[in-house]
């Protein structure tokens, strides 16, 4: 299987890790999960907390970013092996992001979330030159 599907196998996961650990930094702030307005209490958060949730949203968008280039590169005609080094190069990056988020390596995060979204930009334009 090329790598291409197996990272969006990977990737699939991690916003629902990181709404686990958000989950438990949540409680561990605030000591109880209010369900019937957990968005309002979301947006109290703060520190970490805070950040693990906003990587959680990133890692919802960069899932549905990585999905669309994969599909787009399944349906041309380029070879999806050629395509393995930017989809582990993907992986890696969705994999600090959080980290760095947690962290509050603002920078190295913002430098990491770059590198990940030109290496779809590359899946994407190898996809449209094979069509």
């Amino acid at each position: 299987m090329p790598a291409l599907f197996v990272v969006l196998f990977i990737v699939t996961f991690f916003p629902m890790i990181l709404a686990f650990i958000g989950g438990y930094l949540r409680y561990k702030q605030v000591d109880k999960f209010d369900n019937r307005h957990p968005r309002e209490q979301q947006a109290e958060l703060t520190g970490v907390a805070a950040r693990i949730l906003a990587a959680q949203k990133n890692a919802w968008e960069a899932l549905i970013f990585y999905s669309a280039v994969t599909l787009l590169a399944f349906y041309s005609s380029v070879n999806l092996r050629e395509l393995s080094g930017a989809a582990i190069l993907f992986l890696a990056c969705r994999v600090l992001h959080p980290i760095f988020y947690a962290l509050d390596l603002a920078l190295f995060r913002s430098l990491i979330f770059m590198v990940g979204w030109l290496s779809c930009v590359y899946i994407a334009v190898r996809a449209f030159l094979a069509v």
